[in-house]
Protein backbone atom coordinates (compact mmCIF):
# COMPACT_ATOMS: atom_id res chain seq x y z
CA UNK A 1 0.00 0.00 0.00
CA UNK A 2 3.12 2.40 1.25
CA UNK A 3 4.46 1.44 -2.12
CA UNK A 4 1.73 2.19 -4.41
CA UNK A 5 1.37 5.67 -2.74
CA UNK A 6 5.00 6.57 -3.62
CA UNK A 7 4.57 5.48 -7.02
CA UNK A 8 1.45 7.87 -6.91
CA UNK A 9 3.05 10.92 -5.83
CA UNK A 10 6.50 10.16 -8.11
CA UNK A 11 3.67 10.64 -11.12
CA UNK A 12 2.07 13.54 -9.54
CA UNK A 13 5.75 14.95 -8.95
CA UNK A 14 6.72 14.77 -12.59
CA UNK A 15 3.89 15.87 -13.87
CA UNK A 16 4.26 18.94 -12.11
CA UNK A 17 7.87 19.67 -13.24
CA UNK A 18 6.58 18.87 -16.66
CA UNK A 19 3.98 21.49 -16.80
CA UNK A 20 6.22 24.07 -15.33
CA UNK A 21 9.05 23.15 -17.82
CA UNK A 22 6.28 23.73 -20.33
CA UNK A 23 5.11 27.19 -19.41
CA UNK A 24 8.97 28.33 -18.94
CA UNK A 25 9.75 27.04 -22.56
CA UNK A 26 6.05 28.70 -23.94
CA UNK A 27 7.40 32.18 -22.29
CA UNK A 28 11.13 31.85 -24.16
CA UNK A 29 9.12 31.42 -27.70
CA UNK A 30 6.92 34.29 -26.58
CA UNK A 31 9.86 36.56 -26.15
CA UNK A 32 12.11 35.03 -28.49
CA UNK A 33 9.67 36.33 -31.18
CA UNK A 34 9.78 39.31 -30.51
CA UNK A 35 13.19 40.11 -30.49
CA UNK A 36 15.56 41.50 -33.22
CA UNK A 37 18.55 40.10 -34.11
CA UNK A 38 20.51 43.95 -34.45
CA UNK A 39 22.60 45.41 -31.59
CA UNK A 40 23.25 48.96 -31.89
CA UNK A 41 24.16 51.65 -28.76
CA UNK A 42 21.57 54.04 -28.24
CA UNK A 43 23.94 56.74 -28.61
CA UNK A 44 22.97 56.46 -32.52
CA UNK A 45 19.36 57.10 -31.50
CA UNK A 46 17.48 60.32 -31.82
CA UNK A 47 15.64 59.46 -28.56
CA UNK A 48 17.05 61.16 -25.32
CA UNK A 49 18.27 58.52 -22.57
CA UNK A 50 15.00 59.08 -20.67
CA UNK A 51 13.11 57.96 -23.90
CA UNK A 52 15.07 55.02 -23.97
CA UNK A 53 15.07 53.57 -20.50
CA UNK A 54 11.52 54.17 -20.56
CA UNK A 55 11.14 52.09 -23.85
CA UNK A 56 13.80 49.22 -22.93
CA UNK A 57 11.89 47.98 -20.09
CA UNK A 58 7.94 48.63 -21.43
CA UNK A 59 5.31 46.91 -18.62
CA UNK A 60 4.39 43.77 -20.18
CA UNK A 61 1.58 41.42 -19.77
CA UNK A 62 2.14 37.86 -20.99
CA UNK A 63 -0.86 35.87 -21.67
CA UNK A 64 -0.25 31.55 -21.62
CA UNK A 65 -2.25 29.02 -23.17
CA UNK A 66 -5.12 27.45 -20.94
CA UNK A 67 -4.50 24.57 -19.12
CA UNK A 68 -7.44 22.78 -17.93
CA UNK A 69 -10.02 25.59 -17.80
CA UNK A 70 -7.19 28.10 -16.17
CA UNK A 71 -5.80 31.11 -17.95
CA UNK A 72 -2.24 31.52 -16.45
CA UNK A 73 -1.25 35.46 -16.31
CA UNK A 74 2.25 36.52 -15.73
CA UNK A 75 2.93 40.41 -15.04
CA UNK A 76 6.33 42.22 -14.86
CA UNK A 77 7.87 38.63 -13.74
CA UNK A 78 9.73 37.89 -16.31
CA UNK A 79 13.80 38.40 -16.54
CA UNK A 80 15.70 39.17 -19.42
CA UNK A 81 18.98 38.65 -20.16
CA UNK A 82 21.51 41.33 -20.87
CA UNK A 83 21.34 40.77 -24.57
CA UNK A 84 17.76 40.06 -25.18
CA UNK A 85 17.39 43.24 -23.37
CA UNK A 86 19.56 45.19 -25.54
CA UNK A 87 17.95 43.42 -28.67
CA UNK A 88 14.27 44.51 -27.82
CA UNK A 89 15.57 48.42 -27.18
CA UNK A 90 17.45 48.67 -30.07
CA UNK A 91 14.18 47.59 -32.24
CA UNK A 92 12.13 49.61 -30.56
CA UNK A 93 14.62 52.39 -31.13
CA UNK A 94 15.07 51.78 -34.67
CA UNK A 95 11.65 51.54 -35.35
CA UNK A 96 11.40 55.29 -34.10
CA UNK A 97 13.66 56.81 -35.96
CA UNK A 98 12.77 55.08 -39.16
CA UNK A 99 9.39 56.67 -38.27
CA UNK A 100 10.66 60.16 -37.69
CA UNK A 101 13.09 59.91 -41.47
CA UNK A 102 10.24 58.83 -42.81
CA UNK A 103 7.05 60.86 -41.37
CA UNK A 104 3.60 59.62 -42.77
CA UNK A 105 5.28 55.93 -43.61
CA UNK A 106 2.39 53.20 -43.70
CA UNK A 107 2.61 49.85 -41.71
CA UNK A 108 4.06 48.04 -44.33
CA UNK A 109 6.96 50.27 -45.34
CA UNK A 110 7.95 50.12 -41.89
CA UNK A 111 7.96 46.40 -41.97
CA UNK A 112 10.08 46.55 -45.12
CA UNK A 113 12.18 49.64 -44.32
CA UNK A 114 13.50 47.70 -40.82
CA UNK A 115 13.15 43.72 -42.37
CA UNK A 116 11.19 43.15 -39.39
CA UNK A 117 8.16 40.76 -38.58
CA UNK A 118 4.23 42.44 -38.61
CA UNK A 119 3.93 40.92 -35.19
CA UNK A 120 7.25 42.63 -33.89
CA UNK A 121 6.41 45.86 -35.46
CA UNK A 122 2.84 45.61 -34.10
CA UNK A 123 4.32 45.32 -30.57
CA UNK A 124 6.85 48.10 -30.49
CA UNK A 125 4.54 50.60 -32.67
CA UNK A 126 1.99 49.88 -29.67
CA UNK A 127 4.35 50.56 -26.63
CA UNK A 128 5.38 54.18 -28.46
CA UNK A 129 2.05 55.33 -29.23
CA UNK A 130 1.43 53.88 -25.29
CA UNK A 131 4.81 56.37 -24.55
CA UNK A 132 3.31 58.95 -26.46
CA UNK A 133 6.20 59.14 -28.67
CA UNK A 134 4.61 58.78 -31.80
CA UNK A 135 1.06 59.35 -33.62
CA UNK A 136 -0.86 58.25 -36.69
CA UNK A 137 -3.64 59.36 -39.16
CA UNK A 138 -5.66 57.28 -41.23
CA UNK A 139 -5.72 57.49 -45.09
CA UNK A 140 -8.13 55.42 -46.45
CA UNK A 141 -8.03 52.04 -45.03
CA UNK A 142 -4.18 53.11 -43.72
CA UNK A 143 -2.37 53.96 -40.77
CA UNK A 144 0.25 56.86 -41.50
CA UNK A 145 2.79 57.64 -38.76
CA UNK A 146 4.61 60.36 -37.49
CA UNK A 147 7.04 61.10 -35.00
CA UNK A 148 4.91 62.89 -31.85
CA UNK A 149 4.61 66.73 -31.44
CA UNK A 150 6.99 67.19 -34.94
CA UNK A 151 3.85 68.36 -37.12
CA UNK A 152 0.50 69.82 -36.75
CA UNK A 153 -2.92 67.98 -37.59
CA UNK A 154 -2.74 69.90 -40.99
CA UNK A 155 0.76 69.03 -41.98
CA UNK A 156 0.16 65.29 -41.24
CA UNK A 157 -3.04 65.20 -43.39
CA UNK A 158 -0.89 66.78 -46.49
CA UNK A 159 2.11 64.56 -46.00
CA UNK A 160 -0.23 61.67 -45.53
CA UNK A 161 -1.58 63.25 -49.32
CA UNK A 162 1.59 63.75 -50.55
CA UNK A 163 2.10 60.11 -49.81
CA UNK A 164 0.29 59.32 -53.01
CA UNK A 165 2.91 59.67 -55.68
CA UNK A 166 -0.20 61.21 -58.27
CA UNK A 167 -0.87 63.55 -55.87
CA UNK A 168 2.78 64.31 -55.19
CA UNK A 169 3.45 64.83 -59.11
CA UNK A 170 0.29 67.23 -59.54
CA UNK A 171 1.12 69.49 -57.05
CA UNK A 172 4.81 69.72 -57.98
CA UNK A 173 3.81 70.25 -60.93
CA UNK A 174 1.46 73.04 -60.35
CA UNK A 175 4.12 74.49 -57.94
CA UNK A 176 6.61 74.83 -60.76
CA UNK A 177 4.29 76.73 -63.39
CA UNK A 178 2.02 78.18 -60.96
CA UNK A 179 -1.08 77.54 -63.27
CA UNK A 180 -1.41 74.66 -65.54
CA UNK A 181 -4.08 73.40 -67.68
CA UNK A 182 -6.02 70.31 -67.33
CA UNK A 183 -4.86 68.94 -70.72
CA UNK A 184 -1.57 69.75 -70.33
CA UNK A 185 -1.24 68.32 -66.47
CA UNK A 186 -3.25 65.15 -67.78
CA UNK A 187 -0.23 64.84 -70.38
CA UNK A 188 2.20 65.47 -68.24
CA UNK A 189 1.16 62.84 -65.65
CA UNK A 190 0.32 60.72 -68.69
CA UNK A 191 -3.07 59.68 -67.03
CA UNK A 192 -6.25 59.76 -68.74
CA UNK A 193 -8.43 63.12 -68.24
CA UNK A 194 -10.85 61.38 -65.77
CA UNK A 195 -7.97 59.94 -63.93
CA UNK A 196 -7.07 63.72 -63.34
CA UNK A 197 -10.69 65.07 -62.84
CA UNK A 198 -10.76 62.54 -59.94
CA UNK A 199 -7.42 63.33 -58.12
CA UNK A 200 -8.03 67.34 -58.84
CA UNK A 201 -11.68 67.10 -56.74
CA UNK A 202 -9.92 65.11 -54.34
CA UNK A 203 -7.58 68.18 -53.53
CA UNK A 204 -10.42 70.63 -54.56
CA UNK A 205 -12.41 69.14 -51.44
CA UNK A 206 -9.24 69.51 -48.81
CA UNK A 207 -9.26 73.14 -50.29
CA UNK A 208 -5.49 72.69 -51.90
CA UNK A 209 -6.20 73.13 -55.18
CA UNK A 210 -8.14 75.63 -56.99
CA UNK A 211 -10.00 75.68 -60.57
CA UNK A 212 -10.17 78.56 -63.13
CA UNK A 213 -12.23 78.48 -65.77
CA UNK A 214 -12.19 79.99 -69.45
CA UNK A 215 -15.01 78.85 -71.42
CA UNK A 216 -14.20 75.66 -71.69
CA UNK A 217 -10.74 75.19 -71.10
CA UNK A 218 -9.91 74.66 -67.05
CA UNK A 219 -6.76 75.52 -65.25
CA UNK A 220 -5.57 74.58 -61.61
CA UNK A 221 -3.78 76.96 -58.81
CA UNK A 222 -2.53 76.21 -55.57
CA UNK A 223 -4.62 77.60 -53.07
CA UNK A 224 -2.24 81.00 -51.62
CA UNK A 225 -2.73 79.31 -47.98
CA UNK A 226 -0.53 76.15 -48.93
CA UNK A 227 1.97 77.75 -51.76
CA UNK A 228 4.99 77.96 -49.40
CA UNK A 229 3.89 75.27 -46.87
CA UNK A 230 3.37 72.29 -49.94
CA UNK A 231 6.48 72.32 -51.45
CA UNK A 232 8.65 72.22 -48.25
CA UNK A 233 6.42 69.11 -47.01
CA UNK A 234 7.59 67.37 -50.71
CA UNK A 235 10.93 68.08 -48.94
CA UNK A 236 10.57 66.89 -46.32
CA UNK A 237 9.27 63.72 -47.54
CA UNK A 238 11.42 63.24 -50.52
CA UNK A 239 14.85 64.43 -48.96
Amino acid sequence: MTRLKLQKASLVLLLSFVIIFSFLAIIQLEKNSLLSSTVISPSNSNLSWNHFAFLSNPPLTHYMPTFYGVQIVLEDTIKESPDSFINNSTTRVEVYDFINANPGIQFRGICTGLSIAIGTAEFHLGVLKKAGLISFVRDGKYKRFFASKKFSMKEMKLISLLRHETIREIIKKIASEKIVSHQRLASHLCITSQGLTWQINRLREEGIVEENRNGIRVAYSLNEVYVQLLPELICTIEQ
